[in-house]
């Protein structure tokens, strides 16, 4: 095997490897367990004190755990979000958040671009082929009004985006773009979670959340989705009076 053939799978083959090492340390670990509320409020004080001491380390840590949550689809974004508010304030956390999530984002991304898109892509169909180009002939804005609005699953994101072959610049800009609200919207909910412990009883996301914290958040996705719709409709027209003439 020539050296070119080595890396051209290893660039292809590549991200998928590491999905597959994160996916083992993930469950070898037990870290499912640990992504929660309850957990954040038993080991809180000692956390803190060790994002105090340790500052870099601990960023390091949260980074790798969000990004390798994110590469094998477990659940619990939120939650990791919250806890970097809670660790390092609402600045430092809203930014490890973003970090995190695009990272991770990124690998899934790459995994289904590189290693599964082609196959997929042939297997789509017609109908699907129709659906992946008129995706990828405004992807900046599809992609950006998906990341704004949170409702919609990072996972059903990151596939299609790989599938349809966005280029990467396009993907990870509008992923940076577009989860900086809602990561520096938990980070601050997250900052405030040491009172909201201290006061004791049962404490859940939706008793953080609040139709005033998510609603603004999707009305920016919204906004984001009206440049795109505006172009369709005018180019519709156009054709329409081509059409006439």
């Amino acid at each position: 095997m020539s050296r070119g053939e080595v890396l051209t799978r290893v660039r292809r083959f590549g991200p998928l490897v590491v999905v597959a090492i994160l996916c083992a340390a993930a469950f070898a670990s037990g870290l499912v367990e640990h992504i929660s509320l309850e957990e954040l409020r038993r080991r809180g004080t000692e956390l803190q004190a060790f994002a105090y001491e340790h500052p870099l380390a601990c960023a390091a840590v949260y980074l790798a755990i969000y990004m390798g949550s994110v590469a094998i689809s477990l659940p619990g974004a939120l939650i990791l979000s919250l806890s970097g508010g809670f660790l390092f304030g609402p600045v430092g956390g809203g930014f490890a958040a973003v970090t995190g999530a695009t990272g991770g984002s990124m690998i899934t991304f790459l995994v289904f671009r590189t290693a599964f898109g082609d196959a997929l892509r042939l297997k789509s169909g017609a109908f699907v082929s129709r659906i992946a180009e008129g995706f990828k002939g405004d992807a900046f804005n599809y992609l950006l009004t998906l990341r704004l609005i949170p409702a919609f699953p990072l996972l059903a994101v990151n596939v299609a985006a790989g599938v349809m072959n966005v280029r990467v610049r396009t993907f990870l800009l509008t992923s940076v773009l577009g989860m900086i609200p809602s990561s520096f919207v938990y980070a601050g909910i997250g900052a405030g979670l040491g009172h909201v412990f201290a006061k004791g009883g049962p404490v859940t996301v939706e008793s953080l959340l609040s139709p005033r914290i998510y609603l603004p958040i999707i009305g920016m996705g919204v906004l984001a989705f009206l440049p795109p719709l505006w172009r369709h409709w005018r180019n519709g027209r156009d054709v329409a009076s081509l059409d006439e003439k």
